[in-house]
């Protein structure tokens, strides 16, 4: 028989999925945001424990404290970011955090939170709420820029922010970078926002534009930089718990999972032809 005990841990909502037994489990720590990365996670922890693991999984509501828990040593991998994100952590905090196995890309888009509102109903004025951090708000940014509503400095328009990036803005758009986390339920007090797919899900919102190319398809380039993946510390690339979540990932099982449960919210981007 099995028990899933919750804890409320100083870094977050933690899951402990453990068998019952005498027998002795090595332990997999990892962090996660809860929709769709702790959700995805949860799927293999059957397989985990089969094969002798106890999965411990913490569930953080933002992007920097699962990055800090694994630099301190507090968990062992986390699943949450891409490589730019995780990139520009290292830089900021002297971290060597390295990607082991890329599970999903997620597709920024443009949302309102009242029924019926399309494209035609940006105008003089409106205020959009983006994701402020670094890699996500130069994403959100060329969203907007390709949809015809601002104008990036081409030499900056792949780090470009709502002070400094915008060239041109016609309507004068009043672009407000925010919290990724809070974007979904400020969206009734503003009038659209750019919001990361996995805050999106969690606020069932329905989108107007996605980024990339293609009304739910996102362009492969955009896929392949921004793809979340399974991070580690440098050195526990080959670590064997490592190495048996990215075995219990890698299955047609888990794709088939994400694609039922997200629909194109959430692309898999492992297992491709």
């Amino acid at each position: 028989m099995k028990k899933v005990v919750f804890l409320l841990a100083v870094l977050g909502l933690t899951f402990v999925f453990a068998a019952c037994g005498g027998q002795d489990k090595q332990l997999i720590r990892i962090g996660a945001t809860a929709t769709p990365h702790a959700e995805i996670l949860g799927q293999v922890v059957p397989i985990l424990e089969e094969q002798g693991f106890e999965v411990e999984i913490n569930v953080f509501n933002d992007f920097i404290a699962p990055n800090l828990a694994l630099h301190n040593g507090d968990i062992d991998m986390n699943f949450f970011q891409h490589r730019p994100f995780m990139e520009g952590f290292n830089r900021d905090n002297g971290a060597n955090l390295v990607p082991v196995f890329g599970v999903h890309f997620e597709p920024l888009r443009l949302y309102a939170h009242t029924p019926g509102t399309t494209l035609a109903d940006v105008s003089e004025g409106s205020t959009i709420a983006i994701p402020h951090d670094p890699t996500n708000e130069a994403r959100a940014l060329q969203l907007l820029e390709s949809l015809g509503l601002i104008t990036l400095y081409y030499e900056t328009r792949t780090t470009a922010n709502a002070t400094h990036g915008v060239e041109y803005n016609p309507l004068n758009l009043d672009i407000r970078p925010m919290a990724a986390d809070v974007l979904a339920s400020v969206l009734p007090d503003v009038d659209f926002a750019v919001i990361n797919g996995n805050f999106a899900l969690q606020g069932g919102v329905m989108h107007l534009a996605v980024e990339g190319s293609g009304e739910d398809v996102a362009s492969p380039a955009a896929r392949e930089f921004f793809t979340n993946f399974i991070v580690v510390r440098e050195g526990y690339e080959s670590d064997p718990r490592v190495s048996a979540l990215i075995d219990a990932l890698n299955t047609q099982a888990i794709r088939d999972f994400i694609y039922q449960t997200y629909q194109t919210r959430v692309v898999p981007t492992f297992l491709q032809p």
